[in-house]
């Protein structure tokens, strides 16, 4: 699961360097969250298609529970990417 977290970071610095407009955090989180949620589930069901042993387990209700976790895990280090792009681009823009 760690490449589906690199890439999610990585994507995340591409979305916060190419936000443009003003420093308005409250919209970068808010398009960060839902960019986010969007990219996290269609990688994590194509891991499950491709690795199904990584991401599943025996019982259901683990499972979900485990997937919205992950979810959320990633929609933050998304969002991590999402400010340390918005800072690389205030840097070299200047």
């Amino acid at each position: 699961m760690m490449w589906i977290a690199l890439v999610i970071f990585a994507i995340g610095i591409v979305f916060g360097f190419v936000h443009k407009g003003t420093e308005d955090y409250r919209g970068l989180i808010r398009n960060s969250a839902i960019a986010g949620v969007v990219i996290s589930v269609i990688l994590l069901l194509l891991s499950m298609v491709l690795l199904p042993g990584e991401v599943s387990s025996g019982y259901a209700i683990v499972g979900v529970f485990g997937l919205l976790v992950q979810i959320i895990i990633f929609v933050a280090i998304f969002i991590i990417g999402a400010f340390v792009g918005d800072k690389l681009e205030q840097v070299i823009r200047k």
